[in-house]
């Protein structure tokens, strides 16, 4: 298969979760994720720590699989084309150091070179250690490290034209907020959206939270919301206004997960593959457990609710078919879901890129005719895909699935085709 022509500058433009995928923004891991130790993983949201090097290159091959469909633009090349314009550079180190509560550092973060302060906006900056720090053999950070960047999808989205910019729930995501938003705001690539649907930068109160794990754009004028751990109930009210005032959204369908949930965003048990297909985890969807769901219209009146989401959905016209993560077996069920086997992003409609170590649900992706094509065999051409194909392309992310997120995590799509 050839290689897509690329744009010379992307639409801002996303519909749903399955159009042909024209522009994505990706973060290679870096040595950010150093910064994490068994000690202080808790803090940085982990449940392990990653070897850096592996995660590098099962993120390099991750990349390559989707430079075959789309232009694939990188946080930190973004940055360093916009980072040395004067406004640009204030609005960073002005906001990133009321993070920090840093007057001194501020005033060296403008005077440094544009690549030396993405870096320690990236990588963080450690403070200079006292006698007590030295003793204790104790690190601290004048600028908090990112290692969940990678996760690009969380901190901003497209729906439709606009964008939303994450309220992050936890401090050491802050900063993420804060670069998405320089770039939406001022490179010229980015900048012509249709204005911000919700800005989470601007958003001081605790709890006013949202993710973008937590928000799947089903159809143009469909968009599904997670009540997580990490997306609050007044945030999301607040977002809903905004759906349908920039972002053109009629309809919000609102997931309840519940508080003690593995799944910390909705994308974690619900992902699109098709336009009649969703891998699901069964026991949130199906028997005593599943979640109830609610459909919230902007500007209506009150919110209806449903005992299931499949309810919810075909009340608005949307019939899917589940696909099982983890198949049949509840302990593979459980398994898979832990490492992200709901958590697929298409690359157009009826292909779409998945953790290999997922083999139950692999299989139960088979059984509903999609092909399971090993990236290896995908990148070397062993494997042809043919233009009305539906498939998986499975590749290993053995290290990745530790940072707690899969494709749709790692991938915070531009400009889709408009699939409906």
């Amino acid at each position: 298969m050839s290689e897509t022509n690329k744009p010379s500058r992307p639409t801002v433009r996303v519909t749903s979760e399955i159009g042909a995928l024209r522009t994505v923004i990706l973060h290679t891991p870096g040595p950010e994720l150093l910064a994490v130790t068994p000690s202080n993983r808790e803090q940085y949201l982990y449940d392990d720590i990653i070897d850096l090097r592996q995660a590098q290159a099962e993120h390099q091959r991750f990349r390559a699989i989707l430079s075959r469909f789309s232009e694939v633009l990188d946080v930190r090349d973004l940055l360093a084309e916009i980072v040395d314009e004067r406004e640009v550079r204030r609005f960073l180190v002005n906001r990133v150091t009321e993070v920090a509560s840093s007057e001194p550092l501020g005033g060296e973060l403008y005077e440094i070179p544009g690549d030396q302060l993405i870096q320690q906006f990236i990588e963080g900056k450690e403070a200079v250690q006292g006698p007590i720090s030295k003793l204790l053999h104790k690190v601290s950070y004048e600028l908090p490290p990112l290692p969940n960047l990678f996760f690009t999808r969380d901190a901003a989205m497209v729906v439709n034209n606009a964008v939303i910019i994450g309220a992050m729930r936890y401090a050491v995501r802050w900063t993420e907020e804060l670069l998405m938003k320089a770039l939406f705001t001022y490179h010229p690539l980015l900048s012509g959206n249709a204005g911000y649907i919700y800005d989470g930068t601007e958003e001081h109160r605790s709890d006013y939270t949202i993710e973008g794990g937590d928000v799947l754009i089903i159809r143009p004028d469909l968009a599904m919301v997670g009540l997580s751990e990490r997306s609050s109930p007044a945030a999301i009210e607040g977002l809903v206004d905004g759906l349908k005032e920039k972002g053109g959204i009629d309809h919000v369908i609102v997931v309840v997960l519940p508080t003690d949930s593995p799944a910390i965003h909705l994308d974690m048990i619900f992902t699109m593959v098709d336009h009649t297909h969703c891998v699901v985890y069964p026991p949130y969807f199906f028997g005593p457990q599943r979640l109830p769901a609610l459909h919230y219209r902007p500007g209506g009146e009150g919110v209806k609710a449903y005992d299931d989401v499949f309810t919810a959905l075909k009340q608005v016209g949307m019939e899917l078919e589940p696909v099982w993560c983890g198949g049949q077996h509840p302990t593979r069920q459980e398994r898979e879901q832990w490492s992200s086997g709901c958590n697929f992003v298409a690359v157009r409609p009826g292909v779409v890129l998945g953790y290999s170590r997922n083999e139950a649900t692999m299989r139960e992706m088979e059984r509903e005719g999609f092909k399971v094509i090993d990236a290896i065999d995908f990148l070397t051409g062993a494997t042809e895909l043919e233009d009305d194909d539906r498939a998986v392309i499975a590749f290993e992310g053995a290290e990745l699935v530790r940072g707690g997120g899969g494709g749709r995590c790692m991938t915070m799509p531009v400009c889709r085709e408009d699939a409906w």
